[in-house]
């Protein structure tokens, strides 16, 4: 039998979340299978062992949901978020939070004449086996290395000229920075490195009206896409910012 060649692996967002959605609704069904039908607690609260299996049809559903999007549905967004833009073919494009490098490989194949650049801290809590070489290795085997280049940096930190790039995409980054006066200052850098003209595309499932009003105060013109109900867990939104020339 033939060799499979190997494919691009771009790793699970949020691993321990999706764990715990399991776990938790899996130990929620068995108590519902297990206890008592009728629990006596304190000798006063009367509970119903079939109670249980509420919560966990709900956890296990979102579990369900969240591998939906680890496996088809974080490809349809990134094509999503992509056609938001006229593409020519030329542009510089920076991802920022890269990851494993799902939305970076996807704006590379867009710009054959361009580049697109990658940057990270790489952190294993917000996706599983992140690390720059794993990022590396998925470019590779995409045929990518020629035009795209990855960069260690925090996003609130970036070191670009101003006015660098054409299209500066984002997903499920910016919310990882916890502290607010640095989260708004990795936004104000990515009004900066954005070339008059240019888009953002910034895509998160919270702070996006956030995100939204630091733009707008920069003078971007803002607009909000719905991504899939159905295929994006949790629901996210696009903040698409432009550039006034």
């Amino acid at each position: 039998m033939a060799k499979l060649f190997p494919r691009p692996d771009y790793g699970v967002d949020a691993p321990a979340v999706m764990r715990n959605l399991f776990l938790f609704g899996f130990l929620c069904l068995l108590l519902g299978l297990a206890l008592p039908h009728t629990l006596h607690l304190f000798g006063i609260i009367a509970l119903s062992s079939q109670s249980f299996f509420w919560p966990a049809g709900f956890l296990i559903g979102e579990g369900c949901l969240f591998l939906l999007y680890v496996k088809v549905g974080k490809f349809r967004h990134r094509d999503m978020m992509l056609g938001l833009h006229s593409w020519r073919g030329d542009e510089q494009v920076l991802d920022v939070g890269c990851g494993r490098g799902l939305l970076l490989a996807g704006a590379a194949k867009k710009v054959p004449d361009g580049h697109a650049t990658g940057i990270d801290v790489w952190s294993n809590v917000d996706m599983g086996g992140n690390s720059a070489s794993a990022t590396t290795q998925n470019l590779q085997l995409e045929g990518l290395l020629g035009n795209t280049t990855l960069i260690s940096v925090p996003a609130q930190e970036m070191t670009f000229a101003d006015g660098t790039f054409d299209v500066i995409v984002s997903n499920l980054c910016i919310h990882n920075i916890y502290d607010r006066p640095t989260r708004i200052a990795a936004l104000h850098q990515i009004v900066r490195v954005l070339k008059p003209g240019g888009v953002a595309l910034i895509s998160d499932y919270k702070r996006t009206a956030e995100y939204a009003d630091v733009f707008s105060k920069a003078g971007m013109v803002v607009e909000k896409k719905r991504g899939s109900f159905l295929t994006t867990f949790p629901p996210l939104t696009v903040v698409v910012a432009r550039k006034p020339l």
